[in-house]
């Protein structure tokens, strides 16, 4: 899609997640990506909705992150979470989602 990413880890991201969706504009080109990953069972994470810089604002993630809602749905999962930005609260409130506490952990280099 032309921007920062580790794109040797999709092959194995695909194998992996529940389900993903994606669109392509006019020239076959990516431009909106997204999935759900988990155990398949109650409950599935969402992660990575990118949407090309030039495509933004056009509704395009907003109709991704429904329909991969929709899939959840289909698949039988009854929660889905994701960690976001705060600037993003507004985006993924339209979609949706409740805002709750949560937690991170990372490795320490």
């Amino acid at each position: 899609m032309g921007w920062d990413g580790r794109h040797s880890d999709y092959p194995t991201l695909l194998e992996r997640c529940n389900f993903w969706a994606g669109l392509r504009d006019e020239k076959d080109e990516l431009i909106a990506f997204g999935y759900v990953a988990g155990t398949g069972l109650q409950h599935g994470y969402m992660e990575d909705i990118i949407i090309h810089p030039q495509h933004q604002r056009k509704g395009i993630g907003q109709a991704l992150v429904k329909k991969l809602l929709q899939e959840a749905e289909r698949f039988g999962l009854e929660i889905v979470t994701l960690t976001y930005d705060t600037k993003h609260k507004a985006f993924y409130t339209d979609c949706g989602f409740v805002p709750c506490f949560g937690g991170l952990w990372r490795k320490k280099d």
